[in-house]
This record gives structure tokens, sequence and C-alpha cells, in this order.
């Protein structure tokens, strides 16, 4: 094998290795979204127990606090999404979806609202007595 195949060869795996390790990498904080955005948060997604459960998002309201808060999360249109939600106060769930869903948040721990989109696009999920957007669903076909 000539010099220069074997620098390729080795040139190939050092590339594919570092490949590999950026992937497996976790992100620097100043690269996180939270630290763009000061009221940008992480949601809690769970990914799904069963070919129909779809995604779970966890929202918690204690206080007065919604977590989480102006988050974004990835969805495929037609797929099951489900909220899991534990409040302390009553509050109204609306979610901006082509029709509109609206649940009456109870004050209390584990409910559950399921819902699906059909339509690609973002999909706005607000509390609307906290005022606040807790999720933002980019809806693909």
């Amino acid at each position: 094998m000539s010099r220069s195949c074997v620098w390729l060869r080795a040139s190939a795996i050092g590339a594919a290795a570092a490949v590999l390790a950026a992937c497996g990498s976790e992100p620097s904080p100043s690269n996180s979204p939270a630290a763009q955005s000061p009221s940008a948060q992480t949601s809690a997604v769970t990914p799904p127990t069963s070919a129909e459960a779809g995604m779970v998002i966890d929202v918690t309201v204690d206080k007065g606090v919604a977590t989480p808060t102006n988050a974004t999360v990835q969805a495929v249109a037609g797929e099951p999404i489900v909220l899991h939600v534990t409040s302390d106060a009553v509050d109204s769930l609306h979610v901006h979806s082509v029709p509109e869903h609206v649940f009456d948040v109870a004050a209390a721990p584990d409910q559950r609202f399921e819902f699906t989109v059909d339509i690609p696009g973002r999909v706005a999920v607000e509390l609307h007595d906290l005022h606040v957007t807790v999720v933002t669903i980019e809806v693909r076909p």
C-alpha cells in the first residue's frame, strides 16, 4: 500500500472517530437552549411506551410557576400527544391547533390530556390563567 493510501486511511479513521466523539458528547452550557434564552426551559418529554402512546409532555404548575416554559418539541402529524399535568391551581390548557383543544386543569396530580395534531406546523400550548406558553410543538408530516 502506498504512503498516500495509508495517510488517507488514517485520516478517514481519525475523522470518523472525531464525528463519533462529537455525537456522544454533551453540549457545553453556553450552547444549551436555556443558556441562550433565560426564559426557555427544556421540556420533560417521555419517549413512547407503546406504538400508540405517542409523546408525553410533563407539565407542572407549582406556586404560580409553570414548568416547562417556552419549550420546543418535535412531533409527527397524526401521532398522539399526551400532556401529563400536575398542578396546585385550576387553569386551562389551550392547544392552538386545527381543530383547537382546550383542557380544564384541576388542582390535582397526574392529569392526562391526549390529542393529535393532523396539520403540520407550529402549535403553541398555553396555560391561560398564568398567561404562559408551556411548549411549542413543531409538527412535521
